[in-house]
């Protein structure tokens, strides 16, 4: 009997050579040092998010507010907000690894840790568009949803409806790139008909921005009445 064909997640090395990796991927029958992988992304969502709550990023409505509260009952507050983000990061990045990797299991019955491999990479890749996006908060003031990345900033010339900009802002060139990647990886190791892929990977998405707009609009509202109440 020949030996197990072994395929390393390196999602570097993937990203430059995406054809290549994804036919390794595909041939593979044992995927080493998933899980290693998985904790390191993890661990630097929460670092990230972590970090964008300590330079204040999304915290906008609550300094604007500071002035209403003593200082002790501020810091409490921002206590509060970082713990907050920190869970978010946490839930955030076990969403991304995790959900689309059952759906798309259920549709298309590729190996699940090969489909974890696919979210990695999309994992990676949002937190690569966050960390670009910082510079832009922290010295240009730009929220997320008016990213130059993004097509909010088109959205905002067009309607002053906050959940039309906050949609349109969750849409994004990296998650384009992440569609196309998606559809390409999972029609590469499926035999289903593409039309099923396509559908899927686009309704999904459809689904996540429009739920990001539904609780960027509402996460105004729950930290307005946190200091109006």
């Amino acid at each position: 009997m020949g030996e197990k064909m072994i395929y390393q997640v390196q999602l570097i090395k993937l990203l430059f050579a995406v054809d290549d990796h994804i036919f390794r991927i595909g041939r593979a029958e044992l995927i080493r040092n998933p899980w290693k992988v998985i904790l390191l992304l993890v661990f630097l969502c929460m670092l990230i998010y972590s970090g964008m709550g300590i330079l204040g990023l999304g915290s906008s409505v609550m300094s604007s507010e500071a002035v209403l509260v003593d200082p002790a009952t501020y810091e409490t507050h921002k206590f509060w907000f970082l713990v907050g983000r920190a869970i978010y990061s946490l839930a955030f990045a076990l969403f991304i690894l995790f959900i689309p990797s059952l759906i798309f299991y259920w549709v298309t019955k590729i190996p699940f840790k090969k489909l974890l491999i696919l979210q990695m990479i999309v994992l990676f890749v949002l937190l690569i568009e966050r960390v670009l996006w910082i510079p832009m908060a922290v010295y240009f003031g730009l929220d997320w949803f008016v990213s130059p990345l993004s097509f909010g900033v088109i959205a905002s010339y067009i309607t002053d409806i906050p959940f039309l900009i906050y949609l349109f802002g969750a849409i994004s060139l990296f998650q384009l790139w992440i569609i196309g990647f998606q559809i390409k990886f999972l029609c590469k190791l499926s035999g289903i008909h593409k039309g099923w892929i396509w559908s899927t990977v686009i309704l999904f998405h459809i689904a996540t921005w429009s739920v990001t707009a539904v609780i960027a609009f509402t996460d105004i509202h729950i930290i307005n009445g946190w200091f109006n109440s």
